[in-house]
């Protein structure tokens, strides 16, 4: 990645939530995982050794497919900013 603002927005979104504690609800990890995979160009099938979260990850990806690497940075970041507001 580059480091232009965008990326490093990103990259800072991410370091938040990796250093967030509580529990966060299913359904935004699976957004925020989709988002963060297309950010990356990770096209790779999911890899839980549990075939139910593997379906709920590549469903998020399906969901997800039209999204461009920059659209889903700014949608990772927005995301994060808006359940995990800075305190």
């Amino acid at each position: 990645m580059t480091s232009d603002p965008l990326h490093t927005r990103f990259r800072e979104a991410v370091a938040r939530v990796n250093s967030y504690t509580r529990p966060l609800p299913a359904d935004f990890l699976l957004k925020l995982y989709a988002y963060y995979r297309i950010a990356n160009k990770d096209f790779s099938h999911p890899g839980s050794k549990k075939p139910l979260i593997n379906a709920f990850k590549s469903n998020a990806l399906i969901q997800a497919r039209n999204v461009t690497p920059e659209e889903a940075m700014q949608a990772y970041i927005d995301l994060v900013d808006k359940e995990l507001p800075l305190e």
